[in-house]
């Protein structure tokens, strides 16, 4: 895991999504995606339900997808006020694979476009979530998660960027670029592109600007919220002094088992993080057994039980 210290935002976290069933979520991400299932856990604020995460061999911030399976959940919306598009890195060459894969597995996907000089693949989950892989133009040597079916010339290599929509973008620029240090490297139409230079991948922030479309409805299919990394609590406590004194509501730390964390709503709707990258995955199961077993907040030990006999067993 990186170990850069270095006292700036380092790109993407990680990005945590909503999802109806829990094994039908399962089942996509780890057998169609071809993810790493790192974490098997439940809902901090709601102990009856699973959270997933989804990542590399290790759970490297920046390559970590989660999810909170709500069964019976009311599908969301795109639209306004949320992050609409997650997008992969993955290698030249490989999007025919994952043409052919989707086509076998019955996903919906558009054909490959372009943007900001890259190819991508637009792909919905289950749910509706929308996803892109994309052969990113910056090198990317991440080493992949493989399995039997998803070698490493085709593996994604964790985020490659994410997508907001906004009414207005201005605000939540301002928090990327003075609070955040990223820059404006580009724009086409109404996409701006913003990353940062602090880490060469899961650095891109897209802002597209679109004044008439309705608001979003954050609910199954949805980005729920975006996470932005730092290193250690040092930094992050120096963030949340940054974030306070621009007059955003930031929430004190929490502890998350795995990262700490701090969350506030930035001015364009969506719900935003700050994560450390601190104390890790295997804080609580060995690198070998990561997600096999369901890990508990110890607050919720006591109740082991209950929880288990109430949680959807899942199925490999």
């Amino acid at each position: 895991m990186e170990t850069n210290t270095e006292n700036r935002i380092l790109g993407i976290h990680h990005i945590t999504a909503i999802a109806g069933n829990a094994q039908r979520n399962f089942n996509f991400y780890k057998n169609v995606l071809g993810l790493r299932f790192v974490k098997k856990t439940v809902n901090f604020d709601d102990p009856y339900t699973y959270h997933f995460y989804f990542g590399d061999e290790v759970g490297t911030p920046g390559t970590i997808l989660t999810f909170f399976p709500w069964e019976g959940i009311t599908p969301g919306r795109r639209g306004t006020g949320m992050a609409t598009e997650i997008g992969y890195s993955v290698p030249e060459g490989s999007l025919d694979f994952w043409l052919k894969r989707f086509e076998q597995h019955n996903v919906i996907f558009n054909k490959p476009a372009e943007k900001f000089g890259e190819t991508y693949v637009p792909f919905l989950d289950p749910d509706g979530l929308k996803l892109e892989l994309i052969v990113s133009k910056t090198p990317d040597i991440r080493k992949p998660w493989e399995t039997p079916e998803v070698n490493a010339n085709v593996a994604t290599k964790g985020f490659h960027n994410i997508t907001l929509t906004l009414k207005d973008i201005k605000g939540t620029a301002d928090v990327l670029t003075d609070i955040f240090g990223y820059k404006l490297i580009d724009q086409h139409v109404n996409r701006y592109r913003f990353a940062t230079d602090a880490i060469p991948n899961a650095s891109i922030v897209d802002l597209v600007e679109a004044a008439g479309e309705k608001p979003g409805q954050v609910a199954g299919g949805t980005v729920h919220h975006v996470a932005f990394r730092v290193a250690n609590d040092q930094i992050q406590q120096q963030f949340r002094q940054k974030i306070a004194e621009k007059g955003f509501n930031v929430t004190q730390q929490i502890d998350r088992n795995y990262f700490y964390a701090i969350y506030f709503r930035e001015p364009g709707g969506v719900l935003f993080e700050v994560a450390t990258d601190n104390p890790g995955f295997t804080a609580d199961e060995p690198l070998l057994e990561l997600g096999t077993n369901l890990k508990l907040p110890s607050q919720y030990e006591a109740h082991r039980a209950d929880i288990e006999k109430r949680l959807v067993q899942l199925a490999d």
